[in-house]
């Protein structure tokens, strides 16, 4: 997986996190900068912590089906970017300006179980331990600093762009996954 793969694949797990901060954002009425620094820690910081114990899961089986691993990341990061695609075009989610750390604890999880199964696909994929801890340094990162944009793009500009962000996610996710397929299979 290239640098320029890595980084397409934490912008798209970043989405759901900048989604909801930009929701966080519009139910503020003043935003300031520890309302951004509080989003992009808790989405940052699951963002980094779920591949992390998904990769750690994903290494007890890897071994088991190797043979099979392209199609497991494949079918993972479909399904996931699939679910973000109706995301986007579901009903809006009403989010209040609650930043208590039960409410964020709670966001934080939801926003990040994709990067969990991302985190298993990694381990399938027989990616080396430093590639691990860079690529979940950069997701965490990534999700840091779309979080804590998406809260000051909230208060300025609405929900405007929240399920935009979902379906572009879906779609990268998606794109990503059929790479890693035919790598797989030879054909790349």
């Amino acid at each position: 997986m290239s640098i320029a793969e890595l980084f397409l694949l934490a912008v798209g797990l970043s989405m759901d996190a900048f989604a909801v901060s930009i929701c966080k954002g519009l139910s503020l009425r003043n935003i300031k900068v520890k309302h951004m620094l509080i989003a992009g820690a808790w989405f940052g910081g699951f963002q980094a912590l779920m591949p992390t114990v998904g990769y750690v899961l994903g290494s007890f089986f890897a071994d088991l089906v190797s043979k099979w691993s392209h199609w497991i990341a494949f079918v993972l990061l479909l399904f996931i970017g699939g679910s973000m695609i109706k995301e986007s075009f579901g009903e809006e989610e009403e989010v209040d300006a609650d930043m208590s750390f039960k409410v964020m604890f709670l966001l934080a999880v939801a926003t990040s179980i994709d990067a969990l199964a991302v985190g298993v696909s990694f381990a399938f994929l027989k990616l080396s331990t430093l590639y691990i801890i860079l690529a979940v340094l950069f997701i965490g990162c990534i999700t840091f600093i779309c979080s804590a944009v998406g809260v000051k793009i909230g208060s300025i500009f609405g929900t405007k762009y929240k399920s935009k962000a979902e379906l572009a996610g879906g779609i990268i996710l998606i794109l990503i996954g059929v790479k890693v397929v035919l790598d797989g299979l030879g054909i790349l």
